[in-house]
Order: structure tokens, then C-alpha cells, then sequence
């Protein structure tokens, strides 16, 4: 039977692909058991129990009344006395090629999922204990806490418990995602069906408007450092994509004042305890894994407000008690007890807090459903929002929507009203999911925070190798991979086997560290070398302009005494021969000689030519020109090119 559910969940994934609405989804597996089946006579219960039996999902009887009428409409199907009768062919709506698609699809991931669990706690050994592995994973993302709500997910129950099986999921979704794109689809589509089925559980949906317009949506602590990135990237991702698509249909974004003092003092406690090696919680495990330091958690501490106006996060004051409104928190404390075990008794205050807000905010309405239920509280803790869904069932009937929600659901919710416009919700859930449903359980660190005491004190271990144990970032994921989260896989040889692999880890890293340095290192060098070489070009190639144009006015100066030297000899032919001579020409001839005769005294007493003096004259002008670039360019031009040249050769 879970096979078919996945097969099933597959299915519905293509139907909205084929823009199906809510109800349509549904209508082929109902036609299907009507032909394959013909149920005598028709009702509810019993199409209900056929889809079951057939396709592995549990849909609520109410669901496929709906559907049931629908097809009345159409004249297939005739209702008299509350049941109906088949009345004329019903068209085939196609499954058996579907589900033999899906089925292939599936075989493919179970077979995976069983090679990757080849060496873990948690051995796989046929497709039946993939299947219920999947599916357990699967029922986590449930759509619960809502006016409708009936039963968390569409997949049967499952007997026992399968922390286990979640966590090998978890791993093996983190590993498809990156090393097997075309397994990684797959199961995303089962994914994305299944929370399509969840439309399924909540008939208020579809009469429901696809907006938000009219509802604030509290963020609680929780998620709000998830969305600072404190809980990693991934979880960041998600509960920023939550927020853009609540935005999208018109919802407001906000917190309460007292959340904002929460927030500040949950990260400054993690600054406190982050060196500490008996310090724990998701804070903690994350700073360790990016190295992040006390004085960066307590910078982001400070920087809170400036972080929630970037992320366009309102902060709200939290609203004055009315008596009118108030909820009694001596009882709703109680429940809260039954669901959920605090660490730090003051988040469970500031929790009472939260959900008296939300009454008091909504004051008479009757939040009949989301849409119109003013406030609402969103959380990433599953036992918090069942508590305040059983208290307000029980000691507050009036609310039918719960005060509490988790953020799965809200997600779930906004993105079956437009699944089309953020087709990569389901895969940012399942990942954040993935990733959170491998932190280290508090019994099962607790037990391992002891072991290794116990080890060290009996010798087992050295003092290094129990730092390594208690603080080390790569602990938490070996320790995971070792025990799958189960306490009763946790014993010394565990321990042991989950040194040696961090160890491992730890030399790897370094290693991997090392030859990253050594690659930036060279990378560094390789850049420098380019760059003294473009300065090289660039020194070399001013100099050059600076020598030609010093070569072009020393060539003109040359040419010019040249000139006057000719112009002498004339005037000495002129005078020789007795012929008249202008003043212009006798001016030019006295001056030509007077040239003529420094020339012939240089010569005379330094040995001075013309050509010598071109020469000097060249290497004065082009230094002086050089001289001029270097003062305005602020850098001795011919020093640098001298030291480029030197360090190439």
C-alpha cells in the first residue's frame, strides 16, 4: 500500500502541472476505483476506503462527497437516498500509465536509498523498508493546527516509531541533492504531491481567498534566528523564500517587542557558552561548524534591529493585558508542558507571551479561517503550535483558527494557493527539513556529553581527544551518521568509531586548508607577478613616449643649428666675393657666425661636435621629460622599471 501512496503523490504532483484545481486532483483515482471496482452501491466511506486500498491515501470521507457530487453533475454517476449508482460509461481518467511511470521513478530512489544505507545502524534491506522509510520521512510535513484539520497527512498511519528511518532520509536527501540530480527530482515530486494532498485535508482552502491581505503573521524567536542565518544557510533560505510569498499574496510580516528581547539575549547566551565546551543548541553547532567567534555573535546581537529592518520585519509593541481577551496562562501552561520540554524556562514565558498577544489582537473575531484571522503566530517548533491548537479546542472554542501555526503549514497553505509561482517552496522545505532533522537530539547529546566523561575518566580517552569529542563542529554530523539519533546505538565503541572519523575529518580539513592556502598562496604570487609585469609594460612604454619626444625636439634643435651653420658659411661666400649684402642677410650671417665660433671653441677646448651635442642634448631633455612624468605620476619612473627588470631576470 505505501508504495502505491508514493506512486499516488507523484501523480498529483503532475496534475497541478496540468493546472488542475483543488478538487480535480482528486477526481481521477475517484473515476478510476469507479471502473475498476464498481463499488455497489456508492458512498462516501466506501470510495473513501477504495482510494485507500488502491492508491495508499487516506482522504477524509467529507473530500470525496465533494468530488462525488461533482461527477453527479456530469451524469456519469446518479444520487437518490444519500448514494449513488453509475448510470452511464465512465471515461477513463488514465492512472495505470501514470502509476506505472511514478513506480519506476520510485524503484530507482528506494534502490538508492537502500545502497545508502549499506553501513549505518539503520540497514535497509528490502523496497517494503524504503518505502516505509520514505514515508515516514514524509509524514513529518504535515499541514496540522487548521480549522479543518482532521489528521496531519494523506499517508497511512505507520506503526512504531521511525526516528531512525528520518534521519537516514535526511542523509540520504543531502547526498542525492548533490551528487544525483535526477533521484533528487524524484523525490521532490513526491514531496511537492504530498503537500498538494494536504489541500485534500483542508476544504477551506479552496472557498478561501488567495490572499493574506487582512492577516499579520508574528515570526517567533525560533524562526527568527533561522532567518539571521544562525541555524545555516539552508534554513535561512527557506524561511526567507516563507516570507517573500506570505508578501506576495499581501500578508504583513512582523514581531512582537518582547520577541525582539528574546532574540537579542537567545544569541548573546550562545556568544556566552560558544567556547564552552558544555555548550549546546543549534546556535552553538552552527557558529562552530563556520568558525564563527563570541565577538561576532554578540556584534549580531547588537545589530538586531538593524538586521530585522533589512529583512522588512515590523517589530510591534507587544499588546497591554485586556482582561476581556486574556487567556488563562496557568492552564494554557499546563498544556504547553504536555507538548513541549523547554531548556530555558524563560522561552516557555515568553511563548505564554506570544499566544495571549495573538487573543488579544484578535480580540471578538472568530478567525473562522486564516485569511480572516487578523494574527496569527508562526513557529518552527511542532509541539508548541499542538499545544496552542488543543488549548484553544479545548478552553477557547470560539477560536477555530489556532493562534499557533508552524511555518511548514504556512508554507504548505500560501504556496497551494499559487504552487506555480514558487515552484522551489517544496525543495527549500524538504532541505531545511533534511538539515534540521540532524541536529543531534538533547537526550541523545546528553547521554553522548556523558560517555565521553566516563571515557576520559577511565582512561579510554586523553584530555585532547575529549576536547575534540565535546566541542569539535564535525562531531554532530558523525554522531548523527553513527547513531541515526537513536540513544540505544550510543555506546563506548560508538563513541570510539565517532573519534576516529572526526579525527579523520579534523586531518582532512586541515589538509584540505592547507592546500587551499598554499593554492591562494600561489594564486597571490601568480597575480603580483602579472601585476609587476603590467607595470613593467606601463613604466617602460611612459619612458619610451618620454625619449621620443625628447628625440623629436632634439632633432629639431640639431636641425636648426645646422641650419644656422649653413647660413654662416653663405654669409662667408657673400663677404668674399664682394657682393651686396641686405641687413636681413648680414644680421642672420653675424648671428650664424657667432655660432660658427662657440661651436669652433667648444671643439677646440672639450672636443665638443655637433652630433655630440644632439647626443647630450637628447639625454638631458628625455631625463627632464622623465623627470616631469615621475613627479606628476608621484613614482620614480626609471627606479621601477630598473627593479621590475631586475626581479625578471
Amino acid at each position: 500500500m505505501l508504495t502505491n501512496t508514493l506512486s499516488s503523490l507523484a501523480i498529483l504532483k503532475v496534475n497541478i502541472d496540468h493546472g488542475k484545481n483543488y478538487l480535480d486532483y482528486l477526481r481521477p483515482f475517484i473515476l478510476h476505483v469507479l471502473i475498476e471496482e464498481n463499488p455497489e452501491p456508492i458512498t462516501d466511506s466506501i470510495v473513501s476506503e477504495l482510494i485507500l486500498s488502491n492508491f495508499g491515501l487516506k482522504i477524509p470521507e467529507r473530500v470525496v462527497g465533494t468530488v462525488l457530487r461533482r461527477i453527479a453533475r456530469r451524469g456519469f454517476i446518479n444520487r437518490k437516498h444519500g448514494r449513488y449508482r453509475i448510470t452511464s460509461v465512465i471515461p477513463d481518467p488514465g492512472i495505470a500509465p501514470k502509476m506505472a511511470d511514478a513506480e519506476r521513478h520510485i524503484r530507482a530512489v528506494t534502490r538508492e536509498l537502500q545502497e545508502f544505507s549499506q553501513g549505518t545502524t539503520n540497514l535497509i534491506a528490502d523496497d517494503e523498508a524504503a518505502v516505509t522509510a520514505i514515508c515516514a520521512f514524509l509524514a513529518e510535513f504535515d499541514i496540522a493546527c487548521l480549522r479543518s484539520y482532521l489528521r496531519g497527512t494523506t499517508i497511512p498511519d505507520l506503526h512504531g516509531t521511525h526516528k531512525t528511518d528520518i534521519a537516514l532520509v535526511s542523509q540520504y536527501v543531502q547526498k542525492i541533492q548533490q551528487t544525483s540530480p535526477s533521484s533528487f527530482e524524484s523525490l521532490i515530486k513526491i514531496v511537492q504531491g504530498h503537500m498538494l494532498a494536504n489541500a485534500l485535508l483542508c476544504p477551506d482552502l479552496r472557498s478561501a481567498p488567495s490572499h493574506y491581505r487582512n492577516v499579520t503573521f508574528y515570526i517567533d524567536t525560533p524562526l527568527l534566528v533561522q532567518l539571521l542565518g544562525l541555524e545555516g544557510d539552508m534554513k535561512q533560505r527557506a524561511v526567507r523564500e516563507l516570507f517573500t510569498l506570505v508578501r506576495r499574496m499581501g500578508g504583513d510580516v512582523a514581531i512582537f517587542s518582547h520577541s525582539q528581547d528574546e532574540l537579542y539575549r537567545v544569541i548573546s547566551g550562545a556568544a556566552a557558552h560558544l567556547d564552552s565546551p558544555d555548550g549546546r543548541g543549534a546556535i552553538v553547532y552552527e557558529a562552530r561548524r563556520k568558525q564563527t567567534t563570541k565577538s561576532d555573535l554578540l556584534l549580531l546581537a547588537e545589530s538586531v534591529d538593524d538586521k530585522l529592518r533589512a529583512a522588512d520585519v515590523n517589530v510591534e509593541d507587544t499588546p497591554k493585558y485586556i482582561h476581556d481577551y486574556q487567556i488563562d496562562e496557568r492552564l494554557f501552561e499546563q498544556v504547553l508542558d504536555d507538548e513541549v520540554s523547554y531548556y530555558n524556562p524563560k522561552a516557555k514565558l515568553y511563548d505564554i507571551n506570544s499566544v495571549r498577544s495573538i487573543y488579544v489582537l484578535r480580540g471578538t473575531n472568530s478567525a473562522r479561517r486564516l485569511e480572516t484571522s487578523i494574527a496569527v503566530l508562526v513557529t518552527s517548533n511542532g509541539g508548541f503550535a499542538q499545544a496552542a491548537w488543543g488549548y484553544g479546542q479545548q478552553y477557547e472554542s470560539s477560536q477555530d483558527v489556532s493562534s499557533v501555526i508552524t511555518d511548514f503549514t504556512l508554507a504548505n497553505m500560501a504556496w497551494l494557493k499559487a504552487p506555480m509561482e514558487e515552484p522551489s517552496v517544496p525543495k527549500t522545505r524538504l532541505l531545511a527539513f533534511s538539515y534540521a532533522a540532524l541536529d543531534p537530539p538533547v537526550n541523545l547529546w546528553n547521554k553522548y556529553l556523558n560517555e565521553i566523561d566516563r571515557l576520559k575518566d577511565g582512561e579510554s580517552i586523553t584530555e585532547r581527544d575529549h576536547l575534540v569529542l565535546r566541542s569539535s563542529p564535525f562531531v554532530y554530523r558523525e554522531l548523527m551518521h553513527m547513531t541515526l539519533g537513536e540513544d540505544a546505538a550510543l555506546t563506548s565503541d560508538t563513541v570510539i568509531d565517532t573519534l576516529k572519523r572526526v579525527t579523520a575529518e579534523i586531518r582532512e580539513d586541515e589538509s584540505h586548508r592547507l592546500t587551499a592556502e598554499r593554492r591562494d598562496h600561489q594564486d597571490t604570487r601568480d597575480a603580483l607577478a602579472d601585476q609587476k609585469e603590467r607595470n613593467r609594460e606601463f613604466f617602460a612604454g611612459v619612458i619610451r613616449r618620454c625619449r621620443k619626444k625628447a628625440n623629436r625636439l632634439t632633432s629639431i634643435i640639431s636641425v636648426g643649428l645646422t641650419g644656422l651653420l649653413a647660413v654662416a658659411s653663405a654669409y662667408s661666400v657673400l663677404l668674399s666675393t664682394g657682393l651686396p649684402i641686405t641687413n636681413s642677410v648680414a644680421i642672420a650671417g653675424i648671428v650664424a657666425f657667432g655660432v660658427m665660433g662657440m661651436m669652433t671653441v667648444l671643439n677646440l677646448v672639450w672636443g665638443v661636435t655637433v652630433k655630440g651635442l644632439h647626443d647630450w642634448l637628447d639625454r638631458h631633455l628625455s631625463g627632464w621629460f622623465i623627470r616631469r612624468e615621475s613627479k606628476f605620476m608621484s613614482v620614480d619612473l626609471l627606479r621601477e622599471l630598473d627593479l621590475a627588470e631586475t626581479e625578471e631576470h
